[in-house]
């Protein structure tokens, strides 16, 4: 029977079937897996190059198996590995391609912390790398022959630019370079790189898988032939996560599609009226109309979440936006977001970005719509732009 997404992400992932049993898959907590003969050990130690199984705790229980297993078929990719927190996923991908001597191609709208990887580990190891312009148009001028690694983020990290992905990845493939892509604000829902050409997804279950902001993790997921580059890194380099936190996104992932289509709701409402305030230049939601690029999003995401960004018109100093922040209510000042809460931080474009200059712009804001009661939101932010004007 063909089942749409929606249910194959509440059946999918559920472990082992059994005559009798839990809904969800149990916690298997294990270093040492033992076995019966030195034939079933070997046998193990064989098949678990291909294979999801019991070998040693650093390669994953079934309740990890599990959570991979979903992951992938959601992403429509050939396996899953998990690692502790997101920037380790995305670490140890770009590590399974840079080589000394080589050329990574970043986009400029990547996660600001992946520059910290590109300063720490690239340049040490005489690997030289650029950004692009979020725009693509630079794009192919910057590859170089010697490129081994095109790693992009779509809708971009703080103002959700869109790339033509397919496109970026038509170009950089003739050229035989694979291309990675952080998936975060997609995670496997809203968004699909591999279906749109990409070689590898990274995502931080930390934010929507999760969705109840108690847990860190990364997933990785890999088309079969990069796989065969990356797959036996994040063992070598002893990345593993916690069966207990690994149930906890299991769980948060059985209501991903519904939460995310709330988010989303509640997302672009607050960002409509936020167009409407006078203090506002201009908000970036790729659900907006008048988003740059709206219509790469209508042709490759399946919806918005709950992230939003705000310009302020440029008489609104740094003091009087953090005014602003410190007078809402509803709204917590925190990194991170995907959570069931809203939350609010300064956002630091100017500093995120180099291909494109962001000098002239005002103050940026960055918000996380949660799932609160919008109007609640609303009344929060209304007495908030009393004290942004005070």
């Amino acid at each position: 029977m063909t089942q749409t997404r929606k249910t194959r992400l509440i059946h999918g992932g559920r472990g082992q079937a059994r005559d009798i049993g839990p809904v969800n898959p149990p916690v298997m907590r294990a270093s040492t897996i033992v076995f019966d003969s030195i034939t079933t050990w070997r046998d193990a130690r064989k098949r678990r190059e291909t294979e999801r199984l019991l070998s040693y705790g650093a390669r994953g229980t079934e309740t990890a198996f599990a959570l991979e297993e979903l992951v992938t078929e959601l992403e429509g990719g050939y396996r899953a590995q998990l690692f502790p927190t997101g920037l380790a996923a995305i670490a140890v991908t770009i590590m399974g391609y840079a080589r000394a001597g080589g050329h990574v191609l970043f986009a400029d709208s990547v996660y600001e912390p992946v520059r910290k990887i590109a300063k720490s580990f690239l340049t040490p190891n005489n690997i030289s790398y650029d950004f692009f312009k979020t725009d693509g148009s630079d794009f192919e001028s910057k590859l170089r022959p010697d490129t081994q690694l095109v790693f992009a983020e779509s809708p971009g990290s703080l103002l959700y630019e869109m790339l033509d992905l397919p496109e970026i990845c038509r170009i950089a493939h003739a050229r035989n370079i694979p291309v990675a892509v952080d998936n975060t604000w997609g995670s496997a829902w809203l968004y699909n790189p591999l279906e749109l050409g990409a070689d590898v997804s990274v995502i931080a279950a930390t934010k929507y898988m999760c969705g109840h902001s108690d847990v860190m993790m990364g997933i990785m997921v890999a088309t079969e032939e990069a796989w065969k580059k990356i797959g036996d890194l994040p063992e070598a380099l002893g990345q593993v996560s916690s069966p207990d936190d690994v149930s906890l996104v299991l769980r948060g992932m059985r209501t991903l599609g519904t939460r995310l289509a709330v988010h989303g709701q509640n997302g672009l409402k607050v960002a409509k009226w936020l167009q409407g305030r006078p203090e506002v230049k201009k908000v970036y939601f790729p659900g907006l109309e008048d988003h740059p690029r709206h219509d790469l999003y209508k042709r490759d995401c399946k919806g918005a979440n709950g992230l939003l960004t705000i310009e302020l018109k440029p008489e609104y100093t740094l003091e009087k936006a953090e005014a602003f922040i410190d007078s809402l209510e509803l709204f917590g000042i925190g990194a991170s977001w995907g959570g069931f809460e809203s939350l609010v931080l300064p956002a630091n474009v100017k500093g995120a970005r180099s291909a494109t200059d962001w000098s002239q712009h005002g103050q940026f804001i960055r918000f996380h719509i949660g799932l609160e009661e919008v109007d609640d939101l609303l009344a929060d932010l209304e007495q908030g732009f009393k004290a942004l004007k005070g």
